[in-house]
């Protein structure tokens, strides 16, 4: 049990979860009005599996960082309870099986590559480059969690064949709300492990920069999220707007008090944003989701 225990937190389960959580409105708000429970629960499959695959190998990958960290150091790997040998058998075991199902149970090849094209970017381009070398690595890392959405659209519209468009510009907009998001939900956390960071020479942001300007771009990024969410208002009905705006409101509310009280030289507690920012896209996310399945009538008819 404890072997399989082990395995498991190689996944990164919290981690999946919110990515999956992406998935599903992206999958509804592809064929709106209709619900393609099989197909969900088939993607959500296969994307559990792909996205397994990822944290696996980021694990192994960065198992000489993990033993530096505290807040790591719990890792299989570190603790030495799965060889990683052993964990990188398991990672391409994840990906093959996720390719394979995706393509041929869930009849949609273009979602499989969208898999292995995040597999490629998280390990090689975030993991072992941009990562260790510059602050910016969880803006330009941070695609690789965007990618459940376009994995969730290309399955829908692989299966869906009424004539509708496809309309991959809303993909798009979603895929840019969790990429500005991010950032700030990361940087929130970084300020808090710093230390840990540092210790592991890790380029973070409130590592190589002041609290002030860390959330400075903290308070931009927020900006960019919210002002990317409301792109979406016209391809979605007054249930949408309603939860985009008054949940984008208390994240904008809660980053700016974040950055007058580092300006002020008060007393913060980052970790506030961190679990709002979890909540504000889980709430945006829910609205589009129920938005899609009523089929209310689009604001620009989009």
């Amino acid at each position: 049990m404890e072997t399989i225990k082990a395995y498991f937190a190689l996944t990164k389960p919290r981690v999946i979860e919110l990515l999956l959580v992406a998935a599903i409105p992206a999958m509804l708000q592809a064929h709106r009005g209709e619900v393609h429970l099989w197909l969900i629960l088939g993607t959500l499959l296969g994307g559990w599996m792909g996205a397994a695959a990822a944290n696996t190998f980021n694990m192994v990958a960065d198992y000489d960082i993990d033993q530096l960290m505290g807040r790591t150091r719990a890792r299989p790997l570190v603790r030495e309870r799965v060889t990683k040998q052993k964990a990188a058998v398991f990672a391409w075991t994840l990906l093959v099986a996720s390719v394979l199902f995706l393509g041929f149970v869930c009849n949609s090849w273009l979602a499989a590559l969208f898999i292995v094209l995040t597999n490629v970017f998280y390990i090689f381009v975030y993991t072992k480059w941009l990562k260790r070398r510059t602050w910016q690595n969880v803006i330009w890392g941070g695609a690789a969690g965007c990618m459940p959405v376009l994995v969730g659209w290309a399955v829908i519209r692989d299966n869906v064949h009424d004539g509708s468009p496809d309309r991959w510009w809303q993909a798009i907009v979603m895929f840019m709300i969790i990429f500005f998001w991010t950032p700030p939900h990361t940087w929130a956390l970084a300020m808090k492990y710093k230390d840990d960071y540092a210790r592991a020479n890790v380029p973070m942001l409130p590592v190589v920069a002041s609290p002030e300007e860390t959330t400075r771009q903290i308070l931009l990024y927020s900006w960019l999220t919210v002002a990317t969410s409301l792109l979406l208002v016209p391809a979605a009905s007054w249930i949408y707007l309603a939860v985009a705006v008054a949940s984008g409101t208390a994240f904008l509310i809660m980053a700016t008090r974040l950055h007058n009280g580092i300006k002020a030289g008060a007393e913060v507690k980052p970790l506030k944003l961190f679990i709002l920012s979890n909540n504000y896209l889980a709430a945006l996310f829910l609205g589009l989701s129920v938005d899609a399945v009523l089929g209310l009538p689009t604001v620009f008819g989009l």
